[in-house]
């Protein structure tokens, strides 16, 4: 008997989040009919989908499985993620790969520069998965981002959505001082889901980053988002919106967690329009300049024209304050 042995068989494909391969299955719940949306298949989002490929970039839109990918990539709308296309973390909720990152790609900030000029981007968001192995979490790179951005296309604004730079000392500090238009960094959930769904972080950390732009750069815009439908109580959300505003946080997202796969964290609700509207009034009673709350909400959906809005928020209280003064 002869034994034919494939030499070329391909190795078993690397399982895209490994920490969870132990982890019992939970049942996808049924999506209502609010949170339904089309599959993608736009001429603008072909394009824009093949400006992505000739630039070898990635986005936060594919990785995290994005349900609005669809309607963003159309309006040639793309979040890049920067440094990589695998997280260093393994929080429950997300869909990003993990496991030990590659090298990082010094040619990646032109080649973003250069995707924001054919997209033609007013406004562009620019986040990252996690990277403890760094010594400064990718901070300098972050800005390199920004300054090739303002070289090739000064007129696009640009909105940071970074991680916790977690015990890593002076990280902030550079990517707050290469500019970016908004700094956005989310909190995800209420701090007693932290042990089960962001293990990786800080809650009030998260909450003094915020505070700490401010501190840098009072102008500067910051941001932060979280996702319900994880467990959490309505008390604590209003709580962590007043954490927010401790840290004088200009901008909430609230949007619905959906689970990507069987391994990950379960559903355990899903919220109504109408209490996600009632997140917004309250929001906006607590003191921010603008609340976006919705199922579909995403920490960069509708970016640009949220980035307007801002501004135009802060130019209106800012008059006030002064007719007053």
């Amino acid at each position: 008997m002869v034994t034919l042995v494939d030499t070329l068989a391909k190795p078993a494909a690397r399982p895209r989040h490994p920490e969870k391969a132990h982890k019992p299955d939970s049942e996808i719940a049924r999506k209502p009919e609010w949170i339904r949306v089309k599959a993608p298949t736009s001429k603008g989002y072909a394009e824009t989908r093949d400006i992505v490929r000739a630039h070898k970039l990635v986005t936060v839109c594919e990785e995290a499985g994005c349900p609005n990918i669809g309607e963003c990539w159309d309006k040639k709308h793309a979040t890049f993620m920067i440094l990589g296309e695998i997280c260093t973390r393994a929080c429950a909720f997300c869909n990003v790969a993990t496991g030990i990152p590659t090298g990082i790609d010094l040619n990646e900030p032109d080649n973003i520069a250069k995707a924001v000029v054919k997209m033609g981007l007013s406004h562009v968001v620019i986040t990252s998965v996690d990277r403890d192995d760094l010594a400064d979490g990718g901070a300098r790179h972050f800005a390199n981002v920004v300054g090739a951005i303002r070289a090739a296309s000064p007129q696009t604004t640009i909105e940071v959505l970074t991680p916790d730079f977690l015990r890593k000392d002076g990280a902030l500090e550079i990517v707050v001082a290469a500019r970016p238009d908004v700094f956005n960094h989310n909190l995800e959930t209420v701090p007693s889901n932290y042990l089960t769904v962001r293990p990786g972080a800080r809650y009030f950390h998260s909450i003094r980053l915020l505070q700490r732009v401010k501190e840098l750069d009072p102008s500067m815009f910051t941001k932060s988002g979280i996702m319900v439908g994880l467990g959490e109580q309505r008390n604590e959300v209003l709580q962590l919106m007043d954490d927010l505003r401790t840290a004088a946080v200009d901008f909430l997202t609230i949007g619905q967690y959906l689970q990507p796969t069987k391994k990950h964290h379960p559903v355990k609700a899903f919220v109504t329009p109408d209490e996600f509207k009632s997140y917004e009034t309250v929001g906006y009673s607590k003191g921010f300049l603008l609340v976006s709350a919705s199922p579909l909400t995403r920490s960069s959906h509708h970016a640009g024209d949220d980035f307007a809005r801002l501004k135009a928020a802060r130019e209106n209280l800012l008059k006030k304050r002064s007719a007053t003064a």
